[in-house]
């Protein structure tokens, strides 16, 4: 839709515009979507059947909303993207500060332009993403931010009465008037600037160094905060909550399928980068780690675990691969499971220590999340090995541990090209076949990877010894990996 061309308050009357709030041209909008089944929000899922319509029947209802969740929970993706549902211009009086209605006039200014000029006032178009302010509570925000102050230069220059509203400077909230003003983290707002927001909410008027003024503000406030906050740094007043509408509660995926359609959409790859092949299997694998950090007892569950946390991972596992393309002057092809390993320090960033996990460290507590997303999806695809060693069935990985018993071994490095890298796969009897068996469908690099996960996980299975090289990964039999270890610990103690 182009910028309509109107340029005075009687052309407009003249159209036959009519005023209308924000919260009504929102349900008017949403209920067009809802009627052409237009989507609403995008790169946001999984919250089809939980958040979603808690937030269609608030804007239904004409709340402002508060949105409840830890960190990186889509919240703020979701307030920015209800600009969506505004109309793509909209008229404002000509150099009004507060995006004044020509109809519904709210400043001064405005006022008194309307009654000198009539239907010669100047009317300018506002697109809908420029009606959309969002501002980050922290503990230095102060009232003239949010709502505005005193300017005594303009009271003396225009030797006006301080009480004269010509004489304020408006704050953030005024001057967006008719827009989607967004407030995050709000616990970390000092309790009485959170009291300054109480009549902005429902009466419409605020207070200004002690001066009453009646400002009848269109907007639609969002909220967001994260439980955490509340013991933390601080709580969001009870008046103030209670003049919210709607108190939406956001939560994490536990569908790594559903999760993954969140990184994919999210993850920012160079054009280069976009040529490397990501098997599934390694999709998944990123996904599951977030998994393994929300229920593991050395992470603050409090804390939360981002969906950023496997954004950065994915980056970083494409970057990795990427490394070894360039060291090793091969063409780009695919990411190896090996390549799990670099994105230890995206995963370092993004989680919340117990006291036991900093006793580890980081880096052993992010190792170990990797380790336990390749055992636990592991089991998924293939017969868990500790259920078979009480079984009398035969067992499916005795042969591939046969072979390492014999003696032999593998590296995996990171200078070996894909046909040395599959080659060296294939060289363990009865690691293809069991691929084939449990999983028939995998072809090609789909497959050399899956041979590769085999092996990582009996490792963290204990059914083979893993061992960290300079310049990649060796599995060997774990018995005899055991009995040197205890060999030269004799040694070093004669």
């Amino acid at each position: 839709m182009k910028k309509p061309n109107i340029s005075t308050l009687g052309e407009l009357k003249k159209a036959g515009y009519s005023y209308l709030s924000i919260k009504e041209e929102i349900r008017n909008n949403l209920i067009e979507k809802l009627k052409t089944k237009d989507p609403i929000f995008d790169a946001v899922y999984g919250y089809e059947q939980t958040v979603l319509p808690e937030v269609e029947r608030a804007l239904l209802s004409k709340h402002n909303i508060l949105f409840l969740g830890l960190r990186g929970q889509a919240k703020t993706m979701m307030a920015r993207q209800m600009c969506n549902l505004l109309n793509e211009y909209i008229p404002v009086v000509k150099g009004s500060p507060m995006h004044d209605d020509p109809f519904q006039p709210v400043s001064a200014f405005a006022k008194d332009l309307i009654e000198k000029e009539g239907d010669l006032t100047g009317i300018d178009w506002l697109h809908r993403n420029d009606r959309y302010a969002e501002k980050l509570a922290t503990p230095d925000v102060n009232v003239a931010d949010l709502i505005g102050d005193i300017d005594p230069i303009k009271a003396a220059g225009q030797k006006l009465s301080l009480s004269d509203e010509k004489v304020i400077h408006y704050g953030m909230i005024p001057r967006n008037n008719r827009g989607i003003f967004v407030i995050n983290e709000l616990p970390d707002l000092q309790p009485r600037i959170q009291v300054a927001l109480f009549n902005i909410l429902q009466e419409g008027d605020v207070q200004i160094r002690g001066f009453n003024l009646r400002l009848p503000l269109d907007i639609q406030f969002v909220f967001t905060a994260n439980p955490e906050d509340y013991t933390n740094r601080g709580s969001i007043v009870t008046p103030l909550k209670d003049r919210i509408g709607s108190q939406i509660l956001t939560h994490y995926l536990n569908a790594p399928e559903q999760a993954r359609k969140i990184t994919e959409s999210q993850v920012k790859l160079s054009a280069t980068q976009k040529t490397i092949r990501v098997p599934e299997l390694l999709k998944t694998l990123v996904e599951q780690i977030a998994l393994e950090a929300r229920k593991s007892e050395f992470v603050d569950a409090k804390s939360g675990v981002s969906a950023r946390l496997t954004i950065s991972a994915f980056e970083n596992l494409v970057s990795a691969a990427e490394l070894r393309f360039l060291k090793t002057n091969q063409p780009y092809t695919f990411a190896r499971i090996s390549d799990l390993y670099a994105c230890i320090p995206a995963i370092n960033g993004k989680i919340e220590l117990v006291y036991e996990g900093e006793q580890e460290g980081p880096a052993v507590i992010a190792y170990n999340l990797i380790s336990m997303a390749i055992r636990n999806y592991f089991i998924r695809l293939f017969p868990d090995p500790s259920k078979l060693k009480r079984k009398t069935e035969k067992n499916p990985y005795t042969e591939i541990v046969n072979w390492f018993s014999n003696g032999q071994r593998i590296d995996l490095l990171e200078q070996q090209n894909d046909k040395v890298y599959a080659a060296a796969l294939s060289l363990v009897n009865g690691l293809s076949e069991l691929v084939e068996t449990y999983q028939p469908k995998l072809k090609g690099e789909e497959k050399t990877l899956m041979m590769e996960f085999v092996l990582h996980a009996l490792a963290e299975h204990s059914l083979l010894n893993k061992n960290k090289l300079a310049e990649g990964v060796g599995f060997s039999d774990l018995f005899g990996a055991l009995l040197n270890q205890n060999l030269d610990s004799g040694k070093n103690e004669n």
